[in-house]
C-alpha cells in the first residue's frame, strides 16, 4: 500500500518536464506565426483599403473640376506644394513627419484623414517619428510633364479621366505604395526607355510585394519577382534594363499613343 501511494504521489522527472517545455515552446512558437501572419494580413487590408480610398478621391476631385485629375508634378517643377494632388516632400525631414502640410493636397478634402496616407506596414521614421504619407501617384497623370519635360512623346500622359477611358482605366494604377528608400515628393517616375529603370521603387512591406490603385478603382497586391529587385532594395544601386518588375510596371503605366 505505502509502495502504491510513493508512485501516486510521485511529481514529474526531470525528462519528463524538460518534453512538456519543449512542446510548449512548439506550440508558443506556432501561435506566434500565426499572429505574425495575420496581422500582416491585416496590415496588408488596410493598405489596400487607404488606396481604394485614393482612388475613389481622385474620382470625385475628377467630378468637381471639369473631368481632370488633380495636378501631379514633381518638386522640381516650381509649383507651390499647396497646388498639388498632395503636399510635402517626404525625403525632407521636417516635412516627412509634417500632418499639417499632408492637409493641403488636393485630394485632402475628399479623404479627410491622414491615416489614408499612410500605409500600416510602413515603419520607416524620420528623427523618431512616423513618416506622414507612404504613396505616390503614377507620373503620367495630372499633367503632361512626362511628354514635355522628359520628352517621352511617344506614349500618352492623362490629365482628364475621360482620356483614360479611352485606353481603359483598368489596365493602367494611378496610386502606388512606394519604397521609403526613394519616397520623396507625391510623382512616381517611371520611364519608359532604358535611361533611368526604377527611379521610383515600389514598395516591398507586403510578403515583398507591392499595393497598387488602378484607374477604375480596383486595387491590387504586386510581389516583387526579379531577384536584382529584391538585391537593390536593400544595397541601393541601378536596376538593370531587362528587369522583370521594372517591365511589368511599365505594362501597367501609361500606353503608346499609337494603340
Amino acid at each position: 500500500m505505502e509502495q502504491q501511494l510513493d508512485n501516486r504521489n510521485r511529481g514529474f522527472t526531470l525528462v519528463e518536464l524538460l518534453m512538456v517545455l519543449g512542446v510548449v515552446a512548439v506550440l508558443a512558437g506556432a501561435l506566434l506565426a500565426v499572429l505574425s501572419t495575420s496581422g500582416a494580413r491585416s496590415r496588408q487590408t488596410a493598405c489596400l483599403d487607404n488606396l481604394k480610398q485614393l482612388a475613389a478621391a481622385c474620382q470625385m476631385y475628377c467630378a468637381d473640376n471639369n473631368d481632370r485629375f488633380a495636378l501631379n508634378l514633381p518638386q522640381n517643377a516650381g509649383v507651390r506644394a499647396e497646388g498639388l494632388w498632395v503636399a510635402g516632400n517626404i525625403a525632407n525631414p521636417f516635412e516627412a513627419t509634417n500632418t499639417a502640410l499632408v492637409r493641403k493636397g488636393l485630394l485632402y478634402p475628399y479623404l479627410n484623414s491622414e491615416t489614408a496616407l499612410h500605409c500600416p506596414s510602413d515603419t520607416s521614421h524620420v528623427d523618431g517619428h512616423p513618416r506622414v504619407r507612404s504613396y505616390s501617384m503614377n507620373g503620367w497623370f495630372g499633367s503632361r510633364y512626362m511628354e514635355q519635360a522628359m520628352a517621352h512623346s511617344a506614349y500618352r500622359t492623362f490629365v482628364k479621366n475621360t482620356e483614360l477611358a479611352s485606353v481603359g482605366p483598368r489596365e493602367l494604377w494611378i496610386i502606388a505604395d512606394e519604397h521609403e528608400s526613394t519616397i520623396d515628393d507625391g510623382f512616381f517616375l517611371v520611364t519608359m526607355n532604358d535611361s533611368r529603370p526604377f527611379a521610383n521603387f515600389p514598395a516591398a512591406r507586403h510578403d515583398l510585394g507591392f499595393a497598387l490603385a488602378f484607374g477604375d478603382g480596383h486595387v491590387e497586391t504586386c510581389r516583387l519577382k526579379d531577384p536584382e529587385t529584391r538585391l537593390r532594395l536593400q544595397s541601393g544601386g541601378e536596376i538593370s534594363p531587362g528587369n522583370l518588375d521594372w517591365n511589368r510596371l511599365k505594362q501597367i503605366t501609361t500606353v503608346p499613343w499609337n494603340r
